[in-house]
């Protein structure tokens, strides 16, 4: 009865969060400068977190992005209320795996609620299996759950931008070769950047075209662009390249140099990162054949084992 009860008190709490969340927000303050003032203050963050996304053009979040998004959105401003802000490296994993803080905040609620609620629902369903259970197992199986639960989507975040930022080096070292190549054919570096971040329709160079395009659009030099992309994804070759583009724009042969040298110890250091990764996996099957080979021995050696023993 205990579990159903707290059960019960979990999911209200939860409804009430919920709808809490998708009312229409209120506008603090006095008159109109107060509401005209948070929307500067939301646009400018909103310019502030899409600039340079990896989202193509046209493309529209499916209905229920919609929802959580819009769910999302509350509890960002309340975040915003009591100045509570996510990690750098947190909103650059976000960034990278272009999923939006609002969309990231719904689903660790959610995570949380469903993890808190499933611990109570199975002891519930035992207590009235087996009878009576301990009242305090099901409340420190809930509060458990929730934090798994909360920190399940951001591990799993993390873990994207991981393979996806690993990958986004490996295309950073071929577009410095490629740009290396367009100065070589006599290009000034804003035509060999934007020429050579047309090679490809791979996700990373179109980050990559996307950047430079709204770069001219804004009449922003195309290294601060680049720079403020690896912020942004936590890239730090593209900031290396956007600080030696800056010193060295105006000589063209030192530019060529530089990237040529760039693009070389990047090359090395992806290969470097592939040969710990290939060890890193053999010794892991080499852990599961030690397993193997000696479940076989016990399994070859339990008769004998036996006879010895009920002799």
């Amino acid at each position: 009865m205990t579990g159903v009860i707290l059960a019960g008190a979990l999911c209200g709490a939860g409804v009430l969060l919920l709808l809490l969340a998708l009312q229409p927000p209120r506008t603090r303050g006095s008159g109109a400068i107060s509401a005209l003032a948070r929307l500067d203050h939301d646009l400018a963050r909103i310019q502030g977190e899409r600039v340079g996304s990896g989202r193509p053009a046209g493309r529209t979040p499916g209905n229920r992005t919609a929802q959580l998004e819009r769910l999302g959105r509350g509890l960002r401003r309340a975040l915003d209320d009591t100045g509570i802000r996510l990690p750098r490296s947190v909103m650059s994993d976000l960034n990278l795996i272009d999923r939006s803080l609002e969309l990231h905040l719904a689903l660790t609620v959610l995570g949380g609620l469903l993890g808190a609620a499933l611990p109570l629902i199975v002891a519930s369903l035992l207590a009235g299996a087996i009878g009576a259970i301990p009242a305090t197992a099901p409340i420190w199986a809930a509060a458990l759950g929730l934090l798994i639960g909360a920190l399940l989507p951001t591990a799993r975040a993390i873990a994207r931008a991981d393979v996806r930022r690993r990958d986004f080096r490996h295309a950073v070292g071929s577009f410095l070769d490629l740009v290396a190549l367009n100065l070589a054919g006599g290009r000034g570096v804003p035509e060999a950047l934007t020429s050579a971040s047309r090679i490809s329709d791979g996700w990373a160079m179109v980050r990559l075209r996307d950047t430079l395009d709204i770069a001219r659009l804004h009449g922003e030099t195309p290294w601060s662009a680049l720079g403020r992309l690896g912020e942004e994804t936590g890239v730090a070759q593209l900031r290396d390249l956007s600080a030696a583009l800056e010193l060295v724009a105006d000589d063209g042969a030192k530019v060529r140099e530089s990237l040529t040298a760039r693009a070389a110890s990047l090359r090395r250091r992806e290969l470097a990162d592939a040969e710990s990764r290939a060890q890193a996996r053999s010794q892991s099957m080499l852990v599961a054949q030690l397993l193997l080979a000696v479940g076989f021995l016990v399994f070859l050696i339990y008769p004998a084992i036996t006879r010895v023993l009920s002799t």
